[in-house]
């Protein structure tokens, strides 16, 4: 829970970007302790030699390509508090080091950081810290039965110094879902031990050295020298003229001549739906978008994107939502657009399971990208926009063909019109995006588009396709276009922010209670509002605290992966710290509908029937929550 006082306060400021040198510095300045954070994380089954290697490989990978975003957390410690370069080296090298852990996959390629490394590497000599004493070798021991996050959760306690919050919120960057087992697991390990972390056993930098194996580093060796020839004879023979490829652009040249694959890469079997069908179709999904643009019979832009997809060559920007495979199409893909948007050429293409966008400038390929987002099993509500281009902030829609008129609204402005966007063969004019300025969230623009079914709203949290607004109880889930559904969007609308490039398919906004405020306070709002993804997981639940008069809500509590508030378990149980206009302080809780008790757990002690609770307390209370249904079942407050 998060102390609140009587005006909630404007979603965070953007977060703060790093650039190389910035990182470069904090890398330098405490490269040894980011040594030591990858060695205590990566798996001791590796063996302490390459744990070392491993280690300095994975930091000195550290480095960000260009400016990078980061969160700001804090390091706990003199000389790294508050500096966001620091927090995001530390990121990168615990994300790689969970990743090294991870056991090697046939259906996927294995990742850099699973490898050995190729650099730094010692030949001939085995480096392996200072052994210590019987403390340390038993710690080694236990920290060697945890899991990889469990390691983690224990390092960044002991060595980071971090509360468990800050802790949550550094596992849950790096794509750790289960944030609450890796702390229970590092429950097991005894927090006495912490001063050890900082021990000579686990320095990496501070290393012996002995001989490798000498007779068999000369039979590999000779192994070595026959191996190279070979393919030094293989390479002569692949580079001999045949029949050879036709320019692909920014793609990387193919390794095999595959029926299959190259009838997916032929424009001429390019999917093209007829402008109508989707009036006759029983489903109206992206199978039915007819293909649209003034490029559609560009054969060699289609080629290059077809090209760039199967095979992306280094110089090409990839990225892709989360849980959606980057692979090439299996087969002949549907063209839904090739046009000209501002100043590039954009293809989009969709493959029954993916929408990929192909974009490169005017003047050439240099700088292409290839952008990916899952859109399996998407309804008509769904399917009714993809973003063909951003610019200056602002963002261009391709609308689906049912569409019948688009507008732009500020979502925290409920009472205001919406702004029409005229329609070029389905292309919308700009919209401009999330308004940000000294103060925080000013404005929150979404689209507003009309069809046959109504009228629905779509947010672009950074992905190819908008997230569908929805206000409602789960299970009885509406669109958030009405004026009621308006006013209850308005002061959570800066929220959204947190939701961004998670792959994020719907948001919904449930007002699921109203209390009263202890001394003649008016009256809070409740709202929990959930986000389900395309791929099912990777659910964010906020629990939000809106007082009389405040322009903003303010976040009371937030879940990874549960079930709260959502169509399996619509229920909720939350709090926050509150301080009133008499200057008293108070623990607010509220539930559901269908809460039948609230109690207080830990410094605050207080109960209440019904779904809502209000005890006085002190400036700082820590407290926690558990509610009992009307059915009998418990529930814990969320955190």
């Amino acid at each position: 829970m998060q102390s609140q006082d009587v005006e909630p306060r404007p979603a965070p400021a953007p977060e703060p970007f790093v650039d190389v040198e910035q990182a470069e510095a904090a890398l330098v300045e405490h490269y040894p302790r980011l040594v030591r954070l990858a060695y205590l994380v990566l798996p001791p089954s590796l063996g302490r030699n390459r744990r070392v290697l491993t280690a300095h490989a994975l930091t000195q990978r550290a480095l960000p390509r260009g400016r990078a975003e980061t969160p700001v957390i804090p390091a706990q410690s003199t000389g790294r508090d508050g500096d966001p370069g620091y927090a995001f080296v530390r990121l990168q090298v615990l994300r790689t080091a969970l990743e090294a852990g991870r056991p090697l996959s046939r259906k996927a390629w294995p990742k850099r950081s699973q490898l050995p490394p190729l650099l730094p590497q010692v030949w001939g000599l085995r480096l392996f810290p200072r052994s210590g004493g019987a403390d340390e070798l038993a710690l080694d021991q236990k920290l060697s039965t945890l899991s990889a996050p469990g390691r983690a959760a224990y390092v960044l306690r002991g060595l980071e110094r971090l509360p468990d919050g800050d802790v949550r919120r550094v596992l849950t960057a790096v794509g750790v879902t289960g944030t609450d087992a890796a702390l229970e697991e590092a429950d097991t390990v005894p927090a006495e031990r912490y001063p050890l972390l900082d021990a000579p056993e686990f320095d990496p930098c501070s290393l012996q050295a002995r001989p490798t194996d000498l007779m068999r580093r000369r039979q590999h060796l000779k192994a070595g020298l026959a191996t190279a020839a070979a393919l030094a004879v293989c390479g002569a023979l692949l580079g001999l003229p045949g029949d050879g490829w036709a320019p692909d652009g920014a793609a990387a040249p193919p390794y095999a001549q595959n029926p299959a694959a190259q009838a997916a890469l032929d424009p001429g079997r390019l999917v093209r739906v007829p402008a109508l069908a989707w009036q006759a179709a029983s489903r109206n999904d992206f199978s039915v978008w007819p293909a649209r643009g003034d490029l559609t019979d560009d054969t060699a832009l289609l080629r290059r994107a077809l090209a760039v997809w199967a095979r992306p060559g280094q110089t090409v920007h990839v990225s892709a939502t989360p849980g959606t495979p980057s692979g090439g199409p299996a087969g002949p893909a549907q063209l839904l657009y090739a046009g000209t948007v501002d100043s590039a050429r954009v293809v989009i293409l969709y493959d029954g399971l993916r929408i990929a966008r192909y974009a490169e400038p005017k003047d050439g390929t240099q700088g292409a990208a290839l952008d990916f987002a899952r859109v399996d099993g998407a309804t008509s509500a769904e399917a009714s926009a993809v973003v063909l281009g951003r610019s200056d902030g602002n963002v261009r829609y391709l609308m689906a063909p049912w569409v019948k008129k688009a507008a732009e609204r500020d979502l925290l402005k409920p009472s205001s019109g919406a702004m029409a966007l005229p329609l070029t063969d389905g292309v919308t004019s700009p919209l401009s995006g999330p308004a940000r300025g000294n103060g925080g969230c000013t404005s929150w623009n979404v689209l507003e588009l009309t069809d046959r079914d109504g009228t629905r709203l779509l947010t672009d949290l950074g992905e190819l396709v908008p997230a569908r607004l929805t206000t409602g109880r789960p299970g009885a889930l509406h669109e958030a276009s009405g004026a009621q559904a308006l006013r209850t969007w308005a002061p959570f609308a800066c929220s959204l922010s947190a939701m961004r490039s998670a792959g994020v398919r719907t948001v919904n906004a449930w007002a699921y209670a109203e209390q009263p405020l202890p001394d003649a306070g008016g009256a809070a709002d409740w709202v929990c509002t959930r986000a389900e993804t395309w791929r099912g997981g990777g659910t964010r639940t906020l629990a939000q605290f809106h007082t009389p008069g405040g322009a903003y809500g303010a976040v009371a509590a937030q879940g990874e992966n549960v079930p709260a508030c959502g169509p399996r378990d619509p229920q909720v149980l939350a709090g926050v710290l509150w301080k009133s206009q008499t200057g008293s302080w108070y623990l607010l809780a509220a539930g559901s509908a269908n809460t039948a008790s609230i109690r207080t757990t830990g410094a605050v002690s207080g109960s209440a029937r019904g779904n809502l609770l209000a005890v006085k307390t002190k400036e700082g209370a820590r407290a926690g929550l558990k509610g009992t249904l009307e059915d009998g079942r418990t529930i814990n407050g969320l955190r």
